[in-house]
């Protein structure tokens, strides 16, 4: 059971939470379908950086479809969850040296999706764990 209730509005969980307030959840949704659906970076590597966050964030719903999987053989996906990683555990260190260490497999239109994905996916998944949002 969740900290509050379920609204009657959004088809998730998720969205019947946010669904208090309808024009929170209609942006937060909007956001959240424009990295999914839009970007330059790839579907998989969103993915493996969602699941890396949502064991950081503790959002038990969010962890539902398992960890990252480690042994990854593409070095941009590498990459982008050992920056995940470093978010997680040491953001205080994040300077200008990581991202010439991104700059190497990454564009900057690139890093600047990763960076604000990292943040947004974040944001979700706190309100996840302060919810107390658990999988279905």
């Amino acid at each position: 059971m969740p900290s509050i209730s379920y609204s009657s509005t959004g088809d998730t969980p998720f969205q019947q939470l946010l669904g208090h307030n309808e024009q929170i959840l209609k942006n937060w949704t909007k956001l959240e379908q424009s990295f999914y659906q839009d970007g330059e970076l790839d579907g998989d590597l969103k993915e493996q950086v969602r699941r890396t966050l949502a064991f950081g964030n503790g959002c038990k719903y969010c962890q539902a479809k398992g960890k990252a999987v480690m042994d990854q053989k593409d070095s941009k996906i590498s990459l982008a969850v050992g920056f995940a990683e470093l978010f997680l555990n040491h953001r205080s260190s994040i300077n200008q040296a990581t991202f010439d260490v991104l700059r190497q497999e990454f564009s900057e239109t690139e890093i600047a999706e990763l960076c604000s994905f990292v943040c947004f996916t974040t944001a979700s998944q706190m309100f996840g764990a302060i919810m107390d949002l658990q999988p279905e």
